[in-house]
């Protein structure tokens, strides 16, 4: 026999309600309606499951018993569709901002895997990504994390990129191959984009207490057109980028290496623990085989970042 899962789900309501109008209600559906699914279960089985009274229903004994696995089956069910709708459901991959290198990792992974259906995110870093991957309403995020990340949210070492001076055409350094760290101790960086509470600028403090270089955030920001211009059109202005950053063109700006050591950006791809997206592993398994382990010899990061980032 076949059970129809319309008429287990109407009993199960009703019993739990102990009201066929208050079950009609919640789902969606006639009164009439609720009490002829009731009524075919019953025929099916050959078994009265509710008393009918003014004052509601309530379970038979046999109800009471079939109650138990009713609600067993409804949530195999459930848990059936939800999985073909998973599978069906792009995943959602937040890149922080669409200039970094996240959105170069993620498009390498939609050209590696093009039958994976990708919805790209941008946020303000960990105080939106963090909350929104514990609630599901993204299944990944690359970026940096920090000692407070819930043990709840995984993460593996994506990226580890390079930073470079970024300084205009007529600036002391512009005509340099490299920049030693050191020679910049004493200097100060303008970052008008690194707000106070961002993992961020969390790293450029860690930067300023390592080197002796200063961050000056002032502003406003005005975004990377208005930032690679006042950079461009300066003498003395000076900023640190990520060596794939993708900047907008302008004739008079110049990037030149750090190096010894050359300070690198931290990215991990984090995610739920518990997110059973069937692409995240792909996605997982995809950053994995593409990193490069960092280099202690040549490269610096933080303290706090470097058990993430082994060599």
């Amino acid at each position: 026999m076949d059970l129809d899962l319309g008429a287990v789900r109407a009993f199960v309501t009703v019993a739990d309600e102990r009201s066929f109008s208050h079950a009609a209600d919640l789902l969606g559906l006639s009164q009439q309606a609720v009490s002829k699914r009731v009524a075919r279960l019953e025929a099916d089985l050959g078994a009265t499951l509710l008393f009918r009274t003014r004052a509601g229903a309530e379970p038979t004994a046999d109800g009471s018993a079939f109650l138990v696995p009713a609600r067993a089956l409804l949530g195999l069910a459930d848990q059936a569709v939800e999985l073909v709708r998973s599978r069906l459901r792009s995943l959602r991959v937040d890149v922080l901002r669409t200039r970094l290198v996240s959105i170069e990792m993620v498009r390498r992974f939609h050209e590696a895997h093009p039958d994976v259906g990708i919805d790209v995110v941008t946020s303000d870093g960990l105080t939106d990504a963090a909350p929104a991957l514990l609630a599901g309403t993204i299944d990944a995020f690359l970026g940096r994390a920090t000692a407070d990340l819930d043990s709840e949210i995984a993460r593996a070492p994506a990226y580890v990129e390079p930073l470079e001076l970024l300084v205009g055409r007529r600036h002391p350094l512009a005509g340099r191959e490299r920049v030693p760290m050191a020679e910049l101790a004493g200097t100060t960086a303008w970052m008008p984009g690194n707000a106070h509470d961002t993992e961020w600028a969390e790293y450029y403090r860690y930067l300023n207490a390592e080197f002796g270089v200063g961050i000056d955030t002032s502003g406003p920001d005005f975004g990377m057109e208005y930032f690679v211009e006042r950079i461009g059109g300066s003498d003395d202005l000076y900023s640190f980028v990520g060596s794939k950053i993708l900047l907008p063109w302008h004739p008079d700006v110049v990037h030149v290496p750090i190096v010894d050591p050359t300070p690198a950006y931290p990215w991990l791809l984090m995610w739920h623990r518990q997110n059973r997206h069937p692409a995240l592993p792909l996605l997982v398994a995809h950053l994995r085989d593409g990193y490069r382990p960092f280099d202690p010899e040549r490269q610096w990061l933080p303290e706090p970042d470097r058990a993430a980032f082994p060599p």
